[in-house]
């Protein structure tokens, strides 16, 4: 959420960056700042009257004590109506609270000045490209024929048990995925990131602190009978450990990854562009997070797209990076940039990545803040990037590595799978 202080000091920048999203409900602005108005001076005259009560109390007790009990009578009423009426005024503080904090979970993270106005993906702005297309011999197949002609992942199979969406993993295609895992994994951690194993459940609680709830687009996968919520990305559990905690600046920052299996329902996407692996419902996926200072974390950010741009410089892949623009920015991002991969065979480009920083809207909903070194409590800004999501990145390896003889394993990999070619 957006702190409302920051509301207050700023609601004409707020509601200018807001237009960037094409934002259309900016009056909740206004009625988030006069509820807490309200709240507030709700809050001054409750502590006003439990500061007289206080008060009444200790008077009362001396008077009794010198033996003034008809004195003390009189004051007790007034104590009684005192107590009466700052009962109803917390009644009311907590009214106020619960419909101030469901205003304010309908208002998206404010966009950085860096990012560009636009309405879709189509006006995202390209930023960066490396690595050279590859030139694939005629009759080059796309990733869902190759994985049936060499047998590596059954979709079929996959439907059978559960359905479109979850495929199965076979023999050396089980192998490249582990691979991949383990390889993105180490470069992680090497680079400063702690592993860390989570769990694939959260409670409701973690999916409002991170930003999934309320889940507006349908996309999360609900447990009813026990209120938990399948993960939609380790983002969620990982940044979830550090709720409600209030870190020391010597603390910060902060870097854990993990592997963990995502699960998307991605209602409504249908049609060959989401064909094999381009569109699943379930996939995995090594993330990384980080707990930065408020002045450190754009540098973070940069830094989260040097280390997974040196992975794909790795694996030798055709890449592009995208900031993205207001329309295209999920809701709780404060500016994102998406890394692509190029497919040769499908002659498209396939996000693998997104690399985000929220500024202090999750640590907002958290309750996630540092103390700085001169005893001041801020909210932690948070960040977490995709470092890497499988499914297209396996299926750019299979279709751009392609040759009349086989798919050659990039060579980075090759100490992973324990094989250089799928044949």
């Amino acid at each position: 959420m957006i702190p409302l202080k920051h509301l207050r000091e700023n609601k004409t920048l707020a509601n200018e960056r807001l237009q960037k999203r094409n934002f259309k409900q900016l009056d909740l602005i206004d009625q988030i700042l006069l509820l807490d108005e309200k709240r507030r001076a709700t809050q001054t005259e409750l502590d006003s009257q439990l500061a007289e009560a206080n008060q009444l109390a200790k008077e009362i007790g001396q008077l009794f004590k010198t033996g003034k009990a008809q004195e003390a009578q009189a004051l007790k009423e007034r104590s009684g109506e005192l107590k009466n009426s700052s009962k109803a005024l917390q009644e009311q503080m907590q009214s106020i609270e619960k419909e101030l904090l469901e205003l304010r979970y309908q208002v998206p993270n404010i966009p950085q000045e860096s990012v560009p106005s636009g309405v879709s993906e189509e006006d995202n702005e390209e930023i960066e490209k490396g690595g050279e297309n590859p030139i694939l011999a005629e009759g080059a197949l796309p990733h869902w024929e190759l994985a049936k002609k060499y047998d590596l992942i059954d979709f079929d199979l996959g439907s059978k048990i559960t359905g479109a969406g979850f495929p199965v993993y076979k023999g050396k295609g089980a192998r490249l995925q582990r691979a991949l895992i383990n390889y993105f994994l180490d470069k992680n951690t090497e680079a400063g990131y702690e592993e860390t194993q989570v769990p694939h459940l959260v409670n409701e609680a973690s999916g409002y602190g991170t930003g999934q709830l309320p889940d507006k687009e349908g996309q999360m996968y609900h447990v009813t009978g026990d209120n938990l919520y399948l993960i939609p990305t380790a983002e969620v559990p990982l940044t979830n450990m550090f709720r409600n905690v209030l870190l020391e600046e010597s603390e910060l920052p902060i870097a854990v990854t993990g592997y963990t299996p995502c699960f998307r329902r991605e209602a409504g996407s249908y049609g060959a562009h989401v064909r094999g692996l381009n569109r699943l419902h379930q996939f995995d996926k090594v993330e990384i997070v980080r707990l930065e200072t408020q002045e450190r974390s754009n540098t973070a950010l940069e830094e989260m797209m040097e280390h997974i741009k040196s992975i794909l410089v790795e694996l030798e892949v055709p890449y592009r990076i995208l900031r993205l623009c207001g329309g295209d920015l999920g809701f709780t991002s404060a500016l994102t940039y998406d890394f692509e991969l190029y497919s040769a065979a499908q002659e498209k480009w396939l996000e693998i990545s997104s690399v985000s920083t929220f500024e202090s809207y999750q640590a907002e909903r958290l309750q996630l803040r540092y103390r700085t070194k001169d005893g001041q409590k801020k909210n932690v800004h948070t960040l977490n990037g995709s470092s890497l999501a499988l499914p297209r990145v396996l299926a750019t390896l299979l279709e751009n590595c392609q040759t009349p003889d086989g798919i050659k394993i990039p060579k980075v990999l090759v100490p992973y799978t324990g094989f250089e070619k799928i044949d």
